[in-house]
């Protein structure tokens, strides 16, 4: 007679990972084309991130600076479920840009968007660059 307890089957059992179609819509997270860009800060004026959007590649994301605190890297939930909403509602990139300029800040959310910071740059990767910077 044997200690070893047998193999629960299901716990044995092969599982194959099969994507499936759905999940929340998103802009594309990437481009080569100009972007443009507004800085978000906390409530203390420091810096915490950018929004940035291209129209031509249905592109915009959230891109946290370097550094920033546990509760700045949060904050960038809230503006990245924003942009989720946004293309939920159909808006385009730079429109949705446009509404957060006006807006100044997400619901919960302790940053605002630093006024007059909107910038156009001609890849989102000098955005990427400044980013790691700081």
């Amino acid at each position: 007679m044997t200690n070893e307890k047998p193999i629960n089957p299901r716990l044995n059992e092969d599982l194959r990972f099969e994507a499936k179609p759905g999940g929340p819509l998103r802009y594309n997270s990437t481009t080569d084309k100009p972007v443009q860009y507004i800085t978000v800060a906390d409530l203390t004026g420091t810096a915490i991130g950018y929004v940035w959007a291209n129209d031509e590649d249905d592109a915009a994301s959230w891109l946290d600076r370097k550094d920033i605190s546990p509760a700045s890297y949060n904050e960038g939930m809230l503006w990245t479920l924003w942009l989720r909403d946004a293309k939920a509602r159909g808006i385009a990139p730079s429109e949705a840009l446009a509404e957060l300029m006006r807006a100044s800040t997400v619901d919960g959310a302790n940053s605002r968007v630093v006024p007059g910071s909107l910038t156009e740059i001609p890849d989102v990767e000098i955005l990427r660059a400044l980013a790691r910077e700081n």
